[in-house]
């Protein structure tokens, strides 16, 4: 019975954590402003991996 115990209070203390864990999480992730010229990639859903598709600029080589 003693151990039933601990394994519940365990369970809780763990639960606890995560619930805190993400909270901080989500704490530091809105007071995260990038500064303007920083090469920081932002992460998220709204993230552009490719590049805009547009007219090509023509040979990249040849005359000058």
């Amino acid at each position: 019975m003693k151990s039933m115990l601990i394994i519940y209070l365990l369970g809780f203390v763990l639960t606890l954590l995560s619930v805190f864990v993400r909270l901080m999480e989500a704490l530091w992730g809105s007071s995260e402003i990038p500064l303007s010229g920083s090469s920081e990639i932002p992460r998220g859903p709204l993230a552009i991996t490719e590049p805009p598709k547009g007219p090509p600029d023509g040979p990249s080589r040849g005359k000058q």
